[in-house]
């Protein structure tokens, strides 16, 4: 006989109000308070040491890995047997919400929270964790602590990884407190399960709260260095310059052409950061830095915008004097979940009778480096104004988060109790 549980919605909320106050700030361009809490900041810390306080409070077995990777175990009936396991992350981007990778991660311990009102003992161990530096924006490598312990990434490389102050991962982990001593190399999931708004418009459009996940869009992150040549503004005549700034200009507008185009399917390319160092009005820029984030659905078509990308950028700096370097931070493929953990997502939600649609991930997510060791899925969850993330305004109503965790719970549940 299949158990239906319901998570506490009221419970759930005040977790997800209470931490997005650790690294709150007033934003200018909003007016909203917005969140701040790049990985290994102090506010990261207290959120962490806050999540932790929450895990034991609930009576779970609290481990932390060599990258700083938290998971807190509900012990089963049969502990031989692998555990089934809910994750996402607390770090944000600089102008962060109060849900991105939160919810799955408070959503989670809410799960635990639950099976423990009820009295619940399963088959297997249930672990929630919180993945270190998910965004990538503070030491440049998105997914890092998921992406170490799946095996993709070498500890040591990752400990080497430094931010704009070179600042190690490393001694940050230990400044902090959070170099553990579990291998980073977890035992491998009987399942992984996350539960994460959906930052896109797709559930709203179709006037549902809950997505299933059908995988992770392939994601390239690029730099591109232009060294040009600097000179007088008013005295150099066009035809006689090496301008950096223009080089990257152009890279700017020719990416916008590309995603237009259709050429290369759903591409989609942002330039996030653009550098031409301590410019000078009347000084010709002699060097420009900037990022080139692409997703592309199609792995094909990826590698041809990526091979256009390079071939213009060599075509333009020839034509313009100038010299490119380029270095790639983060490249992944396209990652398709597991389509048993979707099926008893879909299930879940019928049984609990919440309306769902399928879909693909635009954004990177932990998820998509856990698929490689174990059978994974998501759970999306709607957000408001056509799902925006990454900034204040984000925001997902606690009815949309109360019915993704309850899918998370109750198939969880299930898989937990599976032979």
């Amino acid at each position: 006989m299949t158990r239906t549980v319901r998570i506490d919605r009221e419970r759930l909320w005040g977790t997800l109000m209470e931490l997005k106050e650790i690294g709150a700030y007033d934003d200018e361009a909003t007016g909203l308070r917005g969140v701040r809490r790049l990985a290994l900041t102090n506010a990261d810390a207290e959120a962490r040491r806050r999540c932790v306080e929450w895990m034991t409070e609930a009576g779970l077995e609290v481990r932390v890995d060599r990258i700083g990777n938290v998971y807190a175990t509900r012990p089963g009936r049969d502990r031989s047997l692998p555990c089934v396991l809910m994750g996402s992350h607390i770090d944000t981007v600089a102008t962060g919400g109060a849900f991105d990778g939160t919810l799955g991660v408070l959503g989670g311990i809410e799960v635990m929270r639950t099976l423990n009102d009820a009295g619940i003992e399963t088959l297997r161990d249930i672990e929630v964790g919180f993945f270190t530096e998910e965004e990538g924006v503070r030491f440049g490598t998105d997914m890092l602590g998921s992406a170490v312990t799946a095996g993709r990434i070498p500890l040591d490389h990752a400990h080497k990884l430094t931010d704009s102050d070179g600042k190690t991962v490393e001694g940050e982990l230990v400044r902090i407190g959070f170099d553990g001593d579990a291998h980073e190399l977890r035992p491998i999931p009987y399942a992984y399960l996350e539960c994460h708004i959906e930052q896109g418009p797709i559930l709203a459009d179709a006037g549902v709260d809950v997505g299933i996940v059908e995988g992770v869009q392939s994601i390239s992150w690029q730099r591109i260095t232009v060294a040009g040549e600097a000179a007088h503004a008013g005295t150099t005549p066009i035809g006689s310059r090496h301008d950096a700034g223009l080089v990257a200009a152009a890279v700017v507008v020719e990416l916008r052409r590309m995603c237009d185009s259709g050429d290369f399917g759903q591409l989609r390319a942002t330039v996030g950061n653009f550098d031409i160092g301590e410019g000078q009005t009347n000084v010709i820029p002699h060097q420009a830095t900037i990022t080139v984030d692409l997703r592309n659905p199609d792995d094909e078509l990826m590698t041809a915008a990526e091979q256009h990308l390079g071939e213009y950028v060599e075509t333009l700096a020839r034509a313009q004097g100038v010299q490119t370097t380029w270095e790639r931070m983060a490249k992944t493929a396209v990652v398709p979940f597991d389509a048993g953990i979707q099926n008893v997502l879909a299930s879940t939600a019928d049984n609990l009778h919440l309306p769902y649609v399928r879909a693909m991930s635009g954004a990177g997510h932990d998820a998509q480096e856990i698929a490689a060791p174990c059978p994974t899925a998501m759970i999306f969850v709607a957000g408001e104004s056509g799902g925006i993330s990454h900034t204040p305004r984000e925001y997902s109503t606690p009815d949309a988060c109360g019915n993704g965790t309850d899918v998370l719970a109750n198939a969880v549940l299930r898989l937990a109790d599976r032979t």
